[in-house]
């Protein structure tokens, strides 16, 4: 794909479809991330092991399909997968509402839909990140994952508080329908994308288990990427137990009705969007290396202000932490992904992106299980605690390995895996 010559990323027409599909799409996904949970506390009044079960069911697609589905993007053009993607899980997730007002919603109707839609999510992920490198040229990347990070933070700022009075006003499961129709115009503005990237060329011979290890064989001997992924994998896996009992200490123990909920939520949103603005300046500062554990280490342990909230003005205070925390996320993502897109050759972006999502995102259902187990067992603030003490030690990981000294973003079109890890070094 051509890149654009004139000045800003935003002026690249297909860019800007991309840039438009990808709001509406994280409005969907944002207020879709209230509703969800607020579906099976308040219309089926789920206790918190079911509330962790659900947040597992959420993300456990990357563990069943997450290593196959980068194969396999690799091997078709990016484009019809994100539009086929959307408009599918569009579909199910209008079911909720659907079975709502019939009278058969269930927790399992919950745990299915759950599942289908992170299962399509994989695959509009992994296409997602591959087809960027194409569409921008990886000169940009760092502008266009900037520019799409705050394009995200502000639905993150307006998706719960679309959600939160939306879903007083009409209830939960009425409020899924926004979520729904979001992903549904996303996917008609990226079928609006004009710009077509080359179709894969098939390898001598294709095999599926081949090229995944292929893949995973470049991940894991790349010490950057390596330690991005496993420092991912931590951070997610406490983020999930974290956020898994958030939502319940902020309604029942807060004594927080979802406006309120959805205000809390908007503030993270807030952090998100400094952080998008600030993305390309404190990585240029710091260096994308550093950034990377820097990150985590400065904002991760203000997410315990949370558990020490009571009912009143504490709250917003503890808001803060959490926009740090949002802050903070954006800064290291942004970093973070320039850096694998820029260090992965064309040819394993797929296998590249779904292989760090599999391993990162492996221990997101666990977390979801941890956090409703643990909310059962210890209540939601001992889990709130643990989830902050465990984000803040997932800076280690970058920390122990190349990335603490790297302050240029190299770059790597070769195809030959196995050359990679020298150029991190």
């Amino acid at each position: 794909m051509s890149t654009s010559s004139r000045p800003g990323l935003l002026h690249d027409p297909d860019f800007g479809r991309l840039f438009a599909a990808t709001a509406l799409g994280q409005l969907g996904d944002r207020i879709l991330f209230l509703a969800l949970p607020l579906v099976a506390i308040e219309a089926l009044g789920a206790d918190e092991l079911r509330i962790g079960a659900l947040a597992a069911m959420t993300t456990a697609g990357s563990l069943l399909v997450g290593l196959p589905a980068g194969a396999w993007v690799d091997r078709v053009r990016k484009r019809p997968v994100m539009i086929s993607t959307d408009l599918v899980r569009a579909l199910v997730l209008s079911t909720i509402p659907v079975a709502w007002w019939a009278g058969l919603l269930t927790i399992w109707w919950l745990y299915a839909v759950a599942l289908v839609h992170g299962v399509l999510t994989v695959f509009f992920d992994v296409a997602y990140v591959s087809c960027l490198p194409h569409l921008v040229g990886r000169d940009k990347l760092v502008e266009a994952n900037s520019k799409l990070s705050a394009i995200r933070s502000v639905t993150s700022i307006s998706g719960p508080t679309v959600a939160g009075p939306l879903a007083g006003l009409v209830g939960a499961p009425a409020t899924v329908l926004a979520s729904a129709a979001g992903m549904a115009v996303s996917g008609l503005l990226a079928l609006s994308i004009r710009t077509r990237e080359p179709r894969p060329e098939p390898g001598e011979h294709p095999r599926l288990g081949r090229e995944i290890r292929e893949g995973l064989r470049f991940v894991l001997r790349h010490p950057a990427l390596r330690a991005v992924m496993v420092g991912d994998a931590i951070f997610n896996l406490f983020l999930v137990m974290y956020q898994t009992m958030l939502l319940v200490f902020l309604e029942r123990e807060l004594g927080l009705r979802p406006f309120g909920v959805g205000l809390v939520l908007s503030g993270m949103g807030c952090g998100a969007l400094a952080g998008a603005l600030l993305a390309r300046r404190v990585s240029a500062r710091v260096g994308p290396g550093p950034v990377i554990w820097l990150a985590s280490l400065v904002t991760c342990p203000l997410t315990a202000l949370m558990p020490l909230a009571r009912p009143g003005w504490s709250v917003y205070v503890a808001a803060v932490g959490l926009a740090a925390l949002s802050l903070g996320g954006v800064v290291r993502v942004v970093a973070q992904s320039s850096l694998q897109q820029a260090l992965t050759p064309d040819r394993l972006l797929g296998r590249m992106s779904a292989t760090a999502r599999f391993v990162s995102w492996g221990g997101i259902p666990l977390g979801g299980l941890l956090g409703g187990a643990s909310g059962t067992a210890f209540g939601a603030t001992a889990t709130l605690w643990a989830g902050a003490a465990g984000m803040t030690l997932s800076a280690l990981p970058a920390f122990l390995s190349p990335l603490r000294t790297m302050h240029t973003l190299a770059t790597d079109k070769t195809d030959k895996a196995d050359t990679a890890p020298e150029s991190a070094r």
